[in-house]
């Protein structure tokens, strides 16, 4: 199963940060008939791509606190066709799906939320026994513009991926990978969209790293 090209064909084209998660979701092997939670599912993008990925038998419920994340999500899966997204409104400190599931995933939320460790043992509550938890948030004082580092002062938590891995043990998982990509460019590209787009600010042609993106995988001991 070709995971980019499933991945630009549902609009993840221009993530710079799309290579970490198809690394995660091929050591996975995830496919037919997995049952998943995209937590803190925002516009639904990568929920959308999941459900590509599970086909009609598979289910993923796409969750965030927000109730107009719901009908956001709501509307770009039943655009292609995706019934089995299923969008709820629900914290997901609070995480609670109507049956367990293979896989539970986060990006870009545990830098927001008040407590990151509650989130993620609701993760692992969430999965069935030998199901897999991913995790994926950056170190955002790594990322540099020009040399000086990045800031992100509404972030309660901005450096969290480095702190991924104890997290990950403490809910009473089984860490199986973690590691760290950082895209970079200098100029008009998407590394530089992207940095705008997050700081309102035009780079020109600095060179840039984005803060790196630490990936996680673990896995509920059966």
């Amino acid at each position: 199963m070709d995971y980019t090209n499933y991945s630009e064909l549902l609009g993840l084209r221009n993530d710079v940060y799309r290579r970490p998660l198809i690394t995660a979701l091929e050591r996975l092997k995830l496919g037919l008939g997995w049952k998943c939670a995209d937590v803190g599912a925002g516009s639904g993008d990568v929920a959308v791509a999941l459900a590509e990925l599970v086909g009609e038998n598979g289910r993923i419920y796409a969750v965030d606190s927000n109730p107009l994340a719901r009908d956001t999500v709501a509307k770009a899966a039943a655009k292609i066709g995706r019934s089995q997204v299923i969008a709820i409104t629900q914290a997901g400190e609070d995480l609670r799906l109507p049956e367990l599931i293979d896989l539970s995933y986060c990006r870009f939320l545990l830098l927001h939320v008040p407590e990151p460790q509650k989130v993620v043992t609701a993760m692992s509550a969430a999965i069935r026994d030998g199901g897999y938890v991913v995790i994926q948030e950056p170190v955002t004082s790594a990322g540099r513009i020009g040399g000086l580092p990045l800031s992100m002062p509404d972030a309660r938590h901005p450096d969290i991926g480095a702190f991924l891995p104890q997290m990950v043990l403490n809910a009473g998982l089984e860490l199986l990978d973690a590691w760290a990509e950082a895209p970079v460019g200098a100029g008009e590209g998407p590394v530089a969209s992207y940095l705008e787009t997050l700081t309102e600010v035009d780079p020109g042609d600095e060179s840039i790293m984005l803060p790196p993106l630490v990936t996680v995988i673990a896995k509920k001991r059966a």
